[in-house]
């Protein structure tokens, strides 16, 4: 088999303001490797820093969405000896993608299983088939609840429903990950990128990249922290908003009922 050349590992196409990223490797319903994640990571980098990418898509070639873990990949690391446990080192944590400043939206096109579940559970936003395949798998690998999705599982779905994924890491399908708040739209395959690119180029029009890159932030904070902080965080943030240029562009492009001309992220 040719290998893919890393620059192929995930394709990258500008619509506009957002950025589409296309895990490439379908021959193996795009199973994660540090080669596809180090490529995965660089386009994420480059999205942060250019001010003409405003928010960011990613889905899968082919069949699936991401299966997971390479096999590959995981019998290197279970053949290296109870010496060698500690996984190699990455220059990115993981989590990165959690991160990004900009919105990440998840288009799910077929099986999101390990790994690939908790690549999509670090967007945004889940926008998902109704024949796709989400599960944990971690318990029937004889793993455990890897890569922090112990702490987000929860935080979407409740405690119980989250073990219940967990323990039994059974496949759940479009409308029951629906209905149990996994993902967030179901949308037909046919229409499922074009879909998900129309709403994050909504939100690049219409929404201030500041502000969004901040209510991420907070979002994120807010989740560890009680009320008051909350509260107290955001009245700073407020005052300062009140002072950047987007608030002003804001209110006159409403009361000209104009789209708005916000600036760049910085």
């Amino acid at each position: 088999m040719t290998e893919t050349p890393p620059s192929d590992l995930v394709l990258a196409e500008r619509r506009g303001a957002v950025l589409l990223l296309t895990l490439n490797r379908p021959d193996r319903l795009n199973a994660w490797t540090y080669a596809l994640e180090d490529r995965y990571f660089d386009l994420l980098d480059e999205a942060d820093g250019d001010p003409r990418v405003r928010a960011v898509v990613v889905t899968g070639a082919g069949r699936g969405f991401c299966a997971g873990a390479d096999f590959e990949d995981l019998q290197k690391v279970g053949t290296r000896g109870p010496d060698s446990v500690e996984p190699p080192e990455r220059e990115r944590p993981r989590e990165r993608p959690l991160f990004l400043r900009k919105p990440l939206i998840a288009a799910i096109n077929g099986a999101a299983v390990g790994l690939g579940l908790v690549e999509a559970l670090y967007c945004d936003l889940r926008f998902c088939t109704p024949e796709a395949k989400l599960g944990t798998a971690f318990a029937r690998r004889g793993l455990i609840a890897e890569y922090g999705i112990a702490w987000i599982l929860p935080r979407l779905v409740g405690q119980s429903r989250a073990l219940d994924l967990l323990l039994s890491a059974r496949l759940v399908r479009g409308e029951e990950a629906l209905s149990l708040g996994l993902v967030d739209r179901l949308v037909e395959p046919e229409s499922l990128v074009e879909t998900a690119v129309a709403y994050a180029d909504e939100l690049a029009r219409l929404s201030s990249p500041t502000s969004m890159s901040l209510i991420k932030d907070q979002v994120m904070r807010a989740m560890d922290s009680d009320f008051p902080t909350a509260v107290a965080h955001a009245e700073t943030l407020m005052a300062e908003a009140f002072r950047h240029p987007d608030s002003e562009e804001g209110v006159a492009s409403y009361l000209e009922k104009r789209d708005p001309r916000f600036r760049p992220l910085e």
